[in-house]
C-alpha cells in the first residue's frame, strides 16, 4: 500500500530538506574540521568538493528519489531497484534505511545532551556546576569502565525518543514541514543573536584575550599550502557528506513525495545553499570567534580541544563571563543546536516508515511506533555502555563509512547504469534552474572517480598520516614506516584506535572495549541482515500481487 502524502507547501519542503541537513555537523563538526585543518587551509578543498562532489550528489539524490516516487517507493530500496531494474540494486538500497536507524541511535542521544544543556543553561546552572561535571553526570561518565550510566540523562533521552516518534506519527505536513517551519528561522535566528553578540567582544572586556576576528580571519584567510595534503581533501569531503545529508538515504525518500514534473534543481540548490548559510557563515561565526576571544587561536585549532570539546564543555563557562546574557546565551546555543539535530533526525525516521508503509502496509501511527521500538533496542547499549564502544562504532560505521560506500553505489547507478542521458533528462524536468552542462561530466565522470578515492583512502589509511607520505614523495622528507591509523577502516577492524597500557586495570578495560566492539559489529551486521529480509519478503509479497515491474 503505497502512501498517499505530499508536502503540503513548497517552502515546507526547502525547510524540512534543509532541516534534514543543517544538524549538528553545522555549528560543532565545520568549526572542529576547520580549526584541524588549517582554518583558511581548508576552505578550497571544502568548495571543491561542494561543487565536484555534494552539489552533484545531491541533484542525483532529489532526482532518484522523485523518480522512485512514480512508481510509490519512499525508500532506497524500492528508489534504487526502479531505477536498476536489477535484482540486487534493492539489497544496496538496504544502507539507505539501514544506516538511518543505526545514525538515529546515536544521533538522538545527543539531541538528548542539547536538551538538557539548554534546560540548565535557562535556570543559570552553570554558574555554579562546571559543564565537565555536568556533562559526566549526564552520561554517567567513570573512568576505566565499560558501563556509563545515568537515571536521569536516559531519562532525557527517552523524552527526545518519545518527541521524535510523536511528530513524526502527525505526517509529512502536520509533523515534520510544521516543525521545519518553526524551527528552522529560530535556528537562524538564535545563531545570528549569539554571532553579532560574539563579534562585539573586545580586547579588554572580562576574559577577552584575542580579537574574535583573528577566528574570523582563521576561517577566511586562504591558504594553498593545503591544496597538496590529501588529509586535508579527505577531511573537507567528508565533511560535505555530513552537512548536506547524503549517502543515508533521507533526501531519496523526501523528494519522493514530489510529482514528477516538481522541480528538483532551483528546489535542491536552495536547500544546499541554505546549508551552506547555516554552516558557513553561521557555524563559522559562532563557535571559533568566540572561543578565540576568550582561548587564543592557538587553543582553538588544538585537535583534543575543538568541535564538541568547545561546544559543551567550554561554551558553557565562556558564557558565564557575559553577565546577565549568560544564561540567555547558554539557552540560545544548545536551543540552536536541539533544534538543528531534531529536524536532522526526524529525517531519519521517515524512510523507515515509508518503507514500513509502503511494503507492509503500516499506517502512519503504526510505523512511527515501529521506528521507535527498533530505535529503543539499539538506543539502550548506546547509552549504557563507555562511548568508545556502541556510540563510536555506530558513528563509524553507520555515520561515516556507510554514507561514502552507498553514495559512491549511487553514483555508479546513476550515471552508468540508469544511463546519463536519461538521467540528466530526469533531472531536469520541470527545471526552474538550468543546471549548468558541466555537472553533466562531473556526475558522470568526476564525481565517481572523487568518491572512489575518498573511499580508498578512508580503508587504507596509514597512521603517520597522508600528509607524511606526501611530503615524502615531494618534499623529500623520510618516508615513514606503514602503520594502520585507528581512525581508518582496516584499523578499525584490527583495534588500533585501542592502544595497550601497562597499568593492568586500563588494559582490562581495553580487552572488555574490544569485547563490547565485537558484540556492537555484530549487531550492525544483525540490523542490515533483518533489513534485507524485510526487502526480500517484501518483493515476494510484491511478486505474488504482480508488482514487481514497479
Amino acid at each position: 500500500m503505497a502512501t498517499k502524502e505530499r508536502w503540503g507547501t513548497r517552502l515546507g519542503l526547502v525547510l524540512a530538506m534543509a532541516g534534514n541537513a543543517v544538524g549538528l555537523g553545522n555549528f560543532l563538526r565545520f568549526p572542529a574540521q576547520a580549526a584541524k585543518n588549517g582554518g583558511g587551509a581548508f576552505m578550497i578543498p571544502y568548495i571543491v568538493a561542494l561543487i565536484v562532489m555534494g552539489l552533484p550528489l545531491m541533484w542525483v539524490e532529489w532526482t532518484l528519489g522523485r523518480y522512485g516516487g512514480q512508481f510509490g517507493h519512499h525508500s532506497a530500496p524500492g528508489i534504487l531497484q526502479s531505477t536498476a531494474r536489477g535484482r540486487g540494486w534493492k539489497y544496496f538500497g538496504v544502507f539507505g534505511i539501514w544506516a538511518n536507524l543505526i545514525i538515529a541511535a546515536f544521533y538522538v542521544y545527543i539531541e538528548s545532551w542539547c536538551l538538557a544543556y539548554a534546560g540548565f543553561s535557562a535556570i543559570g546552572g552553570f554558574r555554579d556546576t562546571p559543564a565537565k561535571e555536568f556533562y559526566n553526570n549526564l552520561i554517567g561518565a567513570s573512568e576505566n569502565n565499560i558501563f556509563s550510566i545515568s537515571i536521569w540523562g536516559m531519562g532525557v533521552f527517552a523524552v527526545c525518543i518519545v518527541l521524535n516518534v510523536f511528530i513524526l506519527s502527525r505526517g509529512l505536513a502536520r509533523g515534520i514541514e510544521t516543525v521545519a517551519k518553526i524551527g528552522m528561522p529560530i535556528l537562524i535566528l538564535f545563531a545570528a543573536i549569539l554571532a553579532v553578540r560574539g563579534l562585539m567582544s573586545q580586547v579588554g572586556d572580562e576574559g577577552v584575550v584575542e580579537s574574535p576576528f583573528v577566528g574570523l580571519n582563521f576561517v577566511w584567510e586562504p591558504k594553498l599550502d593545503s591544496l597538496a595534503n590529501p588529509a586535508v581533501w579527505l577531511a573537507a569531503a567528508g565533511q560535505i557528506f555530513f552537512t548536506l545529508s547524503i549517502g543515508i538515504g533521507s533526501i531519496h525518500c523526501y523528494s519522493s513525495y514530489l510529482r514528477a514534473k516538481d522541480d528538483i534543481a532551483l528546489t535542491g540548490a536552495t536547500t544546499a545553499w541554505t546549508n551552506e548559510f547555516c554552516e558557513v557563515v553561521l557555524g563559522g561565526t559562532v563557535l571559533i570567534p568566540i572561543a578565540v576571544a576568550y582561548l587564543g587561536l592557538s587553543h582553538v585549532a588544538d585537535p583534543e580541544t575543538s568541535g564538541f570539546a568547545l561546544g559543551f564543555l567550554s561554551f558553557p563557562t565562556l558564557f558565564q563571563k557575559w553577565g546577565w546574557l549568560a544564561a540567555p546565551a547558554g539557552f540560545l546555543w544548545f536551543g540552536l543546536l536541539f533544534v538543528a539535530a531534531i529536524t536532522s533526525s526526524l529525517a531519519m525516521g521517515q524512510p523507515i516508515m515509508a518503507f514500513l508503509q509502503d511494503e507492509y502496509g503500516f499506517d502512519r501511527k503504526r510505523s512511527a511506533l515501529a521506528f521507535g521500538g527498533m530505535l529503543l533496542l539499539l538506543a539502550v547499549p548506546v547509552a549504557i555502555f563507555e562511548q568508545k564502544s556502541f556510540f563510536d562504532e555506530f558513528d563509524f560505521w553507520g555515520g561515516t563509512f556507510a554514507l561514502v560506500v552507498f553514495a559512491f553505489g549511487e553514483s555508479i547507478l546513476f550515471g552508468w547504469v540508469f544511463g546519463m542521458d536519461k538521467a540528466w533528462a530526469e533531472m531536469n524536468r520541470g527545471a526552474e534552474l538550468k543546471i549548468p552542462s558541466i555537472f553533466y561530466y562531473f556526475i558522470k565522470y568526476l564525481t565517481p572517480v572523487f568518491l572512489f578515492f575518498i573511499l580508498a583512502g578512508s580503508i587504507f589509511q596509514p597512521k603517520a598520516g597522508w600528509d607524511a607520505y606526501s611530503n615524502a614523495l615531494f618534499k623529500g622528507e623520510e618516508m615513514p614506516a606503514w602503520e594502520w591509523s585507528g581512525s581508518g577502516v582496516i584499523g578499525k577492524i584490527l583495534h588500533k584506535d585501542i592502544e595497550d597500557s601497562s597499568d593492568p586495570q586500563k588494559q582490562a578495560f581495553n580487552e572488555d572495549l574490544k569485547l563490547v566492539r565485537t558484540i556492537d559489529r555484530l549487531v550492525l551486521v544483525g540490523v542490515f541482515l533483518f533489513f534485507s529480509v524485510l526487502v526480500y519478503f517484501a518483493w515476494k509479497r510484491r511478486a505474488a500481487e504482480g508488482r514487481l515491474a514497479t
